[in-house]
């Protein structure tokens, strides 16, 4: 089958161990499913593992791609939950959690077999390409918020970086569940979009806000940190899911945090019920995952480039058909 996989590990060129190619289709096993994709989207753990984090030597050549929707064996529509073994479902009973393509295959290959347990169905009001963006970046953003945070309807929330996955993600749901939203980001173009999408105002980074926060959505890192703890109402909490600038701020804003009574808290993906709760949110209220560009599989190689070069609002999604 066709398939989008890591050949090799480069830390510095991750694209150049990006092969487009055929793969031995997945074999069937007890408690796990094979599932025809239609649609995967792309997400920052794909240039990552083309870096190596996550995904070690031993296991190339990986298929990439932690999200899809597709068909199942009895021509159900479905949407995958990305951690295999967060219940221990389909692997062994000692085997901690991963997210596809760090032990197991991934999504950007016709075919992908997971833990029956990991499918659910697809909303009908979905098409395969929105349900395709949901399982990492729009879970990942819907914990954030709702689990993590523990934001309610008129609370305040910066989110950080308009334009990434999590983030767009976080200014639509936040909008949606009535949460006052900020924004910010380097492009003028991608602020502006942010304010379409439901920000009251988009800034540039650092600027300084109207009015503290509640909550704060950080996926930047280091180059914003110091602004996101700056942000906060005493009492606040500052949520981080990753750190595509860096993890080790100049400034790490301790004395504010403590004197403050500010939170920071951790967070990773969601848990299936999260993502059951998402999907029906979703078909719900009309919500609908942000997509820059849909392109056929073969043409995967034009996203991750368009990925890594951070001209991207929304999510690029990968279509078998």
């Amino acid at each position: 089958m066709f398939a989008a996989y890591a050949a090799r590990i480069d830390r510095d060129q991750p694209l150049s161990g990006l092969e487009l190619g055929e793969r031995p289709a997945p074999g069937v096993r007890p408690g796990w499913s094979l599932i025809d994709v239609r649609a995967a989207s792309l997400n920052h753990h794909d240039l990552w593992s083309l870096r190596g984090v996550g995904l070690g030597e031993d296991k190339l050549p990986m298929i990439l791609g932690c999200d899809a929707a597709g068909i199942d064996q009895d021509g159900n529509e479905v949407v995958l939950h990305s951690v295999i073994g967060q219940t221990g479902h389909g692997v062994g009973p000692g085997e901690g959690r991963s997210i596809l393509t760090e032990k197991y295959q991934g999504t950007f290959a016709e075919q992908v077999a997971v833990p029956t347990w990991n499918v659910l169905p697809k909303p009908k009001e979905l098409s395969f390409a929105e349900a395709a963006c949901l399982p990492t970046a729009w879970l990942t953003a819907y914990r954030m918020l709702f689990t993590n945070a523990g934001v309610r309807p008129g609370d305040s929330v910066l989110v950080q970086g308009a334009g990434g996955g999590v983030a767009t993600a976080a200014i639509v749901l936040g909008k949606a569940a009535g949460l006052r939203v900020f924004a910010t980001s380097r492009d003028e173009a991608k602020r502006k979009r942010a304010v379409e999408l439901g920000a009251l105002e988009a800034y540039e980074p650092g600027a300084r806000l109207p009015q503290r926060v509640d909550a704060v959505i950080e996926t930047v890192g280091a180059a914003t940190w110091s602004h996101s703890v700056k942000s906060l109402k005493p009492g606040g909490t500052l949520v981080i899911s990753g750190a595509t600038s860096g993890d080790r701020p100049a400034h790490a804003e301790l004395t504010r945090i403590f004197f403050l009574e500010l939170k920071v808290v951790g967070s990773t993906m969601g848990t299936k019920e999260e993502l059951e709760d998402l999907l029906a949110f979703c078909a719900a209220t009309g919500v609908r995952p942000v997509i820059d560009e849909v392109l056929p599989l073969d043409r995967a190689r034009e996203g991750f480039e368009k990925l890594e070069s951070g001209d991207v609002f929304g999510k690029i999604v990968l279509t078998t058909s």
